[in-house]
């Protein structure tokens, strides 16, 4: 199967699939989204959910965040783990948005990369999910596949996300990069597949005799 033939593969199963592709964290508004998606690093989706609600009680604002002291954010949200990173970053990016941005969250890539704690992974999720813009957010799972599949090489997580935006529609970053994560948590997992057992693997390379060795993020 050529690559082109691959991507269309992909793209029709994955609809087929993943019609809808609800957001895992549970948030709010752009805020809220932000800080969830913040501690969701090396974190599970499910895990932040059950922390944010008693955190998002006490402050679900920046000027609520701003004012809540650092070491009850530490300890709300110490089952996410990294807490004393992740709560220094959680209060100085509540400090900069009332600072610089009129408490809002602004729909700018670079300013959010500029917040404390916020990389490109983390502002690319929030400007697809929170505000709708075309981004297409590179997690291990999209790392792993993108590489089971013949899409890219993994050299590293800008190279993949750079393949992908590359070979996919831009229409259709939003919703894919959510539907590769589906698939990548329930069918094609670090352990449970190789490049040889699941079904969107089988089909790209039917004829694949070895494990595929990837990359890791």
């Amino acid at each position: 199967m050529l690559k082109a033939e691959r991507v269309d593969y992909i793209l029709q199963r994955l609809q087929e699939l993943y019609p809808q592709t609800p957001v895992p964290l549970t948030h709010r508004d752009p805020f809220t989204l932000l800080v969830a998606v913040l501690l969701s690093a090396q974190c599970t989706d499910a895990r932040v959910n059950q922390v944010t609600p008693a955190l998002f009680q006490r402050a679900d604002t920046p000027v609520d965040m701003a004012a809540l002291p650092l070491a009850q954010i530490a300890e709300i949200i110490r089952p996410c783990g990294l807490a004393p990173q992740k709560s220094r970053a959680i209060k100085g990016l509540s400090d900069m948005l009332l600072a610089e941005h009129g408490g809002r969250v602004p729909a700018d890539m670079a300013a959010l990369e500029r917040l404390p704690g916020v990389g490109h992974k983390t502002a690319s999720v929030v400007m697809s999910q929170a505000f709708g813009v075309p981004a297409f957010p590179v997690d291990t799972h999209i790392h792993r596949l993108a590489q089971r599949w013949g899409l890219s090489s993994g050299k590293s997580v800008a190279q993949t996300e750079t393949d992908l935006k590359r070979l996919f529609p831009r229409d259709t970053w939003n919703r894919l990069h959510l539907q590769i994560i589906f698939y990548g948590r329930e069918h094609c997992t670090a352990r449970g597949c190789d490049g040889r057992v699941c079904e969107i693997c089988r089909t790209c390379f039917p004829a694949r005799k070895h494990p595929k060795k990837t990359r890791k993020a």
